[in-house]
């Protein structure tokens, strides 16, 4: 009887350190620093994007937040990440004239801008909202006008929906940087965003295939994805929004 406690004993040492030891999850947190995104966050740390947004419970990349923790599994130490090239001096966006690409031959539907473009509810006019610059953006696929930035009813709409056939080609409606791709984000089906010059970002989203992965540079008119079908079983559209910093901007106001 006197014998076999030793091993009782070490059988029991070992569980508590299987439990302790061997279970224990590993990482570091990682505070956001101004001009960082998730994207490149996630390429010092060498992790994929999808699952960093994942784990912190990150929906929209675009929206992170300067002094924000992230959990880095897997890390040993936090590292040093640059800023991405929107906080450095980059040549002004240039307007050019309307899409080379016109996949469809109905054009959208003609928008007059009021005098106060519409915005989403509590949300109070910009300056870059004050002036527009108008054509500094193309049209991404040539369709009818589904639905007006804004609040109709009881829905806010952060940008528009162009009605166009599934499989339309979509162009980047500016040159830029594509900082996301995938379909992770949910409501938006496959997504592409592209980050441009004077802090603009431009979003793609209800696409059948993006034609691009993250990190890419295109150029104004170039293709990036071919449209699709909305989650909720809509009709073949296209979603589109341009966004200032994180505020949602009209772009009907930026198209020619």
């Amino acid at each position: 009887m006197l014998r076999c406690v030793p091993i009782f004993s070490l059988i029991i040492l070992l569980s508590v350190l299987l439990l302790t030891g061997g279970c224990a999850k590993s990482g570091v947190y990682h505070t956001v620093q101004p001009g960082q995104t998730l994207y490149r966050i996630a390429k010092t740390y060498g992790l994929e994007e999808d699952r960093l947004a994942r784990i912190n419970g990150i929906t929209d990349p675009t929206q992170l937040k300067v002094s924000q923790r992230l959990f880095i599994p897997g890390a040993r130490r936090v590292l040093k990440v640059p800023a991405t090239a929107s906080t450095e001096a980059r040549p002004p966006m240039r307007p050019t004239p309307a899409p080379v690409v016109p996949p469809s031959r109905s054009a959208p539907a003609v928008v007059k801008p009021a005098a106060k473009p519409p915005l989403a509810a509590g949300k109070t006019p910009t300056a870059s909202e004050a002036r527009p610059e108008k054509g500094a953006f193309i049209w991404p696929a040539r369709g009818t006008l589904l639905t007006k930035f804004g609040t109709q009813g009881q829905k806010v709409y952060k940008g528009i929906e162009i009605g166009v056939p599934k499989g339309t080609v979509v162009v980047a409606a500016a040159s830029g940087k594509v900082i996301y791709s995938g379909n992770a984000i949910p409501g938006y089906g496959n997504l592409v965003i592209l980050e441009h010059s004077d802090s603009f970002f431009s979003v793609y989203g209800y696409n059948q295939q993006n034609l691009v992965k993250m990190d890419d540079h295109v150029g104004q008119g170039d293709r990036i994805a071919l449209s699709g079908l909305p989650p909720s079983g809509q009709s073949a559209r296209l979603h589109f929004e341009i966004r200032r910093g994180k505020s949602a901007v009209n772009p009907i106001l930026y198209l020619p």
